[in-house]
């Protein structure tokens, strides 16, 4: 693998990732990537599953807490090797002593990616992580400044971005069809029934509706209109101290406008509207895995632009990772750190408003 590099400035421009946007992701783009997996839970079996998809990716270790289960998720999803906590040590810190292991993907619940991803990055592994990178932007300040220190690859697991439809979506914005983009509205609920013992409501595991689902309306907005000059948040917490719901409105020098809207407790259109002085561009739902765009002029043309996701949709990023490795990447162009940091500084702002803490942040 060649020697880590910085993502030169002119590869952060966004452009689609594929030649084409109908180009499958699949196949062989170089030199094989031996990836571990920290957490066996549902989100880590989804991305696996399509991990197993792209050749040159080699499923080599994974790690729970219990070497029953990491031994089941070994034998269901192929991996060469598998760790669970032993004499005192985690399983996850077994699996980092794994010489084998060239990046690793951390899948654990929001309050421990800060941990895992800076206990690999210490190792000397390439990270891949969950969103959100962490609980707050001074934990993702400093695995940050760890991997550049260390030159290794970091990354933010936001998927969405990584999609034909959304790569496509930015492109539109970007061209200049929609004229300038004055107002955009996002939004991602579902419900979800309240139990205690859920990540989603636990607010020592960083539960709530803005650390969850969160990210996916705010990727609309930084790639439609960049960082905002201004934020205001809302919310309603529940007794236990976790947002059911916040709404965020963003604010830019232009005098645009985004409206964003995270809930737990009701069904929300899951979708993406953005409105420019020449038309406007609105996907289908859900929001972070869309199929559809239908692309309205300010005359009232309309058109619609399908996709259709190979796997469950995590291939795309996949792919990206495994190529910026192999071309020897610091950072990813599409998924810069730099985005990162921006999305952790406008959800702390957007907690500090709303009353929303955790412990010890």
């Amino acid at each position: 693998m060649p020697a880590l590099t910085p993502a030169t400035e002119s590869l952060l421009i966004r452009t689609p990732l594929l030649d084409s946007l109908n180009q499958d992701p699949v196949p062989a783009s170089g030199s094989p990537v031996r990836w571990g997996v920290i957490s066996t839970g549902r989100i880590a079996s989804t991305v696996v599953s399509d991990l197993a998809l792209l050749p040159d990716a080699v499923l080599q270790s994974v790690s729970s807490r219990t070497q029953e289960n990491a031994d089941a998720f070994a034998s269901e999803h192929g991996f060469q090797s598998a760790y669970g906590d032993d004499g005192g040590l985690p399983g996850y810190q077994r699996l980092l002593q794994d010489p084998a292991v060239d990046v690793v993907y951390v899948a654990t619940p929001h309050t421990s990616h800060f941990s895992a991803a800076k206990a690999a990055l210490e190792a000397g592994k390439h990270v891949l992580c969950e969103k959100p990178l962490t609980i707050n932007a001074r934990e993702a300040e400093v695995l940050v400044r760890l991997a550049r220190e260390k030159s290794l690859f970091l990354m933010e697991a936001v998927w969405t971005r990584f999609l034909p439809s959304v790569q496509r979506a930015a492109e539109i914005i970007a061209s200049g069809e929609l004229g300038e983009i004055r107002w955009l509205q996002a939004d991602l609920g579902f419900p979800a029934p309240y139990n205690p013992e859920s990540r989603l409501w636990r607010r020592d595991d960083g539960g709530g509706a803005l650390m969850d689902v969160g990210v996916y309306p705010l990727t609309w907005a930084l790639i439609s209109l960049g960082r905002p000059e201004s934020l205001t948040a809302t919310a309603h917490l529940t007794d236990g101290g976790v947002d059911s719901e916040t709404a965020l409105t963003l604010s830019y020098p232009s005098g645009a406008q985004v409206q964003a809207m995270t809930s737990l407790t009701s069904a929300t259109p899951q979708t993406a509207t953005v409105c420019g002085t020449k038309g406007m561009l609105r996907s289908n739902a859900p929001l972070f895995n869309p199929t559809e765009l239908t692309i309205i002029s300010s005359s009232g043309e309309q058109r619609q632009e399908k996709f259709t996701p190979v796997g469950h949709g995590y291939t795309y990023q996949l792919r990206e990772v495994i190529r910026c490795l192999q071309l020897g990447l610091l950072e990813c162009p599409t998924m810069p750190l730099a985005d990162t940091l921006t999305t952790m500084s406008l959800l702390d702002e957007a907690r500090r408003q709303a009353g929303i803490s955790y412990p010890g942040n």
